[in-house]
């Protein structure tokens, strides 16, 4: 029914916001994404979605159509609803999220909370046909570079420290197996713990 609302914001948290549209307050559910995008503004636009049931009427909000998007599919897997695929768009952003889909990252997507292995594994199997993965091509190549500097980096720190080269690649492979996106300055902390 309703594309987009469009008005001044009175309230912002996290997960919600609160738009003002000739005087109604629309209270709409948010991604981490779009609040990111709402933060120090006055006023918004957003596409929604409704999700209307016996017991509840909730709109959800998106600062960019793609986004709503994802989120629709997100919530057409089995077993995914909107709570879910918005806890899902907080922890990716849209492109990232697409890559993960794209490069079949199981680890990545069973990283947010309340997704385990079978849920995770269907998401990328429903998904993989229905999302444009022109983008996300872009951003994998791109992480493969970043994740190989950031080996290259952590690594001559570690030796610069004084630890072998050996070990220091040993353990920067294991951390970055684990977390390909994990930033310069974690992998080497995360490496210091476990030389």
């Amino acid at each position: 029914m309703f594309e987009y609302i469009s008005g001044k914001i009175s309230e912002l948290t996290p997960t919600y916001v609160v738009l003002d549209c000739n005087q109604i307050g629309y209270f709409i559910h948010i991604s981490l994404n779009t609040y990111a995008t709402l933060e120090n503004k006055d006023s918004a636009k957003l596409y929604v979605y409704e999700a209307i049931r016996e017991d509840a009427y909730t709109l959800y909000g998106f600062s960019e159509k793609d986004e709503r998007q994802l989120f629709l599919l997100l919530i057409s897997v089995s077993g995914i609803g909107a709570n879910t695929a918005r806890m899902i768009l907080s922890s990716f952003s849209v492109n990232e999220l697409k890559t993960v889909i794209a490069t079949d990252d199981v680890n990545q997507m069973k990283g947010v909370k309340g997704i385990g292995l079978k849920t995770a594994q269907r998401v990328i199997i429903d998904l993989k046909d229905k999302v444009d993965v022109s983008d996300a091509d872009l951003t994998a190549k791109d992480a493969v570079g970043q994740t190989k500097a950031n080996k290259e980096e952590s690594v001559a720190a570690l030796v610069m420290l004084g630890f072998a080269r050996p070990a220091a690649v040993k353990v920067v492979d294991k951390i970055l197996e684990e977390n390909p996106a994990m930033q310069l300055e974690k992998v080497i902390k995360e490496a210091l713990k476990r030389m």
